[in-house]
C-alpha cells in the first residue's frame, strides 16, 4: 500500500525520507548528517550503494553492508511507523521544516527528525528554559520547581522539561497553572508509551493546554535507560538555558547541564541546596565549580537569559551560541578560557570507575570521536554519552571539538 496519503497526514514535506534513516541500526544523528552532506540529500542515501557507503567517515565495508540492509527493510518499517502515528495523533517533522524548534536545530547532533503530540510554536517556544533535576527531590526541591517555573511561565519563557517524576513533573505542573503558560515535555521513550505511567493526564493536559508531547524516538521504543541520556540534549537544545534545581551527584540533570555547556553554549544556572543533602550534592557542585550561575530568584533566571533571548529575536543566536564575535555581546558564562579555567581546577584524586566506563577510557588511548568509540566499544551512542560524561565530572577525560581526549593529569584505580 502507497504510504503517501497517510504519510502527508503526520509528516512534513520530506520528513519522510529521513524518517526511513533514523530507523535503521547504525545510523545516529551525528552519522546521518554526515551521510546527508556527502550524498546531497536522504533520498540520495536511501539508494547508495554499499561501496558508496563504506566511503563515509566512520562506516568502512561491514557497517556499509549492515546499514544496507537496513536501509532495504526501512520501507515497510516507514509504513508501520506512520500508520501507527496516524492512529495516535502524532505528526513527525524534520530538520529544516517551519516547525522544528529553531534553536534545537542549531546543535550539534540534534535529531533528525522530532515526533510530536500537540503543538509546538516556534515563536513561543524560541524563548525556552529547560528545568532538571532529581526524581526522588525533597519538598525543598518541589517547592522551589514550582516557585521558579510558575514565575518563569508566567514571564512568557516555555518550560521544557524530561516528563519524569519529581523535578520535571513538578515544572509541568506549575507551567500549566500560569496564565497561558506553555510547556514541553520531552520523553526518553516513543510517543506510544507512556512513562512513568501515572503521568498520562499529565501529558494530556499539556496537549489540551497547546503545548507539545515530543520524542526522537520511535513510537514502540520503551523507557530503556540508554535512551534518558541523549533525550537531555534535546530538553537543552530546545531553550536558552538550563536551570537545575536539585539533583546528587550521578544525576541525569548534570548529563543535561553539560551538554548544554559544553556543547551547545547555553546558559546554566542551579538553585544551592543545603549542603549536607545528598540530593543537592550535584547542584552545589556545579556551583562551587563555576560550572553553574547561582540563582535564587526567578528574576535571576530572566536576567541571565535575556542577553540569550535577545540574540535569538534577532536570530543571532547560533553565532553566540558558538562563541562567535557578535557586536554587543555580553561576555558568556562558558567562554573558552572559563572552561580552561575549570579544567584546571578539576579533581585529580585517583577515582573508581564502573566496568562499562572503564572500557571508554581505554578506548580514549587516543583522541576519539563518539561515532568511533561506539565502533570501538560495541556501545551504544546515548550509554556512551552518559558514561563519557561522568568521567568528565570525575576529571579523568576532556571534549575537544567532536572529539573526547584523556586528560593526563588523572588516572582510574
Amino acid at each position: 500500500m502507497d504510504p503517501a496519503p497517510v504519510a502527508s497526514e503526520v509528516c512534513s514535506p520530506g520528513a519522510s525520507s529521513l524518517l526511513r534513516l533514523t530507523m535503521v541500526d547504525g545510523l545516529g544523528p551525528t552519522l546521518i548528517a554526515r551521510a546527508v552532506r556527502a550524498f546531497g540529500s536522504p533520498e540520495r542515501v536511501l539508494h547508495a550503494s554499499i561501496r558508496e557507503l563504506s566511503h563515509l567517515q566512520g562506516v568502512g565495508d561491514k557497517k556499509a553492508r549492515q546499514i544496507r540492509r537496513g536501509l532495504d527493510d526501512s520501507e515497510r518499517a516507514l509504513r508501520d511507523e506512520l500508520d501507527l502515528a496516524h492512529s495516535l495523533g502524532v505528526r513527525i517533522v524534520a530538520q529544516g521544516d517551519p516547525d522544528y524548534p529553531p534553536l534545537l536545530a542549531e546543535t550539534p547532533a540534534s535529531p533528525p527528525v522530532l515526533y510530536i503530540r500537540g503543538t509546538l510554536d516556534p515563536r513561543r517556544d524560541l524563548f525556552g528554559v529547560g528545568v532538571v533535576g532529581s526524581r526522588r527531590a525533597s519538598h525543598y526541591g518541589i517547592e522551589q520547581t514550582d516557585r521558579f517555573s510558575l514565575a518563569l511561565a508566567q514571564a512568557g519563557l516555555t518550560i521544557v522539561s524530561g516528563g519524569a517524576r519529581g523535578v520535571d513533573t513538578s515544572a509541568h505542573r506549575a507551567a500549566l497553572r500560569a496564565h497561558d503558560g506553555r510547556t514541553v515535555a520531552v520523553l526518553g521513550c516513543g510517543l506510544a508509551s507512556c512513562y512513568p505511567p501515572e503521568n498520562d493526564e499529565l501529558f494530556t493536559q499539556i496537549v489540551d493546554a497547546g503545548g507539545a508531547i515530543v520524542s526522537e524516538l520511535p513510537l514502540r521504543t520503551g523507557p530503556s535507560p540508554e535512551n534518558f541520556p541523549a533525550r537531555n540534549r534535546i530538553i537543552s537544545g530546545m531553550s536558552l538555558g538550563v536551570l537545575v534545581v536539585e539533583a546528587p551527584l550521578k544525576s541525569g540533570a548534570l548529563i543535561t547541564a553539560r551538554y548544554a555547556a559544553e556543547d551547545q553554549g547555553r546558559e546554566v544556572m542551579a538553585i544551592p541546596g543545603r549542603v549536607d543533602w545528598a540530593s543537592a550534592e550535584g547542584t552545589n557542585e556545579l556551583l562551587k565549580t563555576g560550572c553553574a550561575a547561582m540563582v535564587t530568584s526567578p528574576r535571576d533566571v530572566i536576567d541571565i537569559l535575556e542577553n540569550a533571548a535577545r540574540h535569538a529575536h534577532a536570530g543571532t543566536h547560533a553565532a553566540r551560541a558558538r562563541g562567535l564575535s557578535i557586536p554587543g555581546d555580553d561576555e558568556g558564562l562558558f567562554t573558552p578560557e572559563a572552561s580552561e579555567s575549570r579544567e584546571g581546577a578539576a579533581g585529580r584524586a585517583t577515582v573508581a570507575l564502573s566496568e562499562r566506563q572503564r572500557s571508554i577510557y581505554e578506548a580514549i588511548e587516543d583522541a576519539r570521536t563518539l561515532d568511533e568509540l561506539v565502533e570501538t566499544t560495541g556501545l551504544e551512542a546515548g550509554a556512551i554519552l552518559a558514561d563519557a560524561t561522568m568521567l568528565e565530572l570525575k576529571g579523568l577525560i576532556a571534549r575537544r571539538g567532536d572529539r573526547f581526549e584523556r586528560r593526563c593529569d588523572s588516572r582510574p584505580n
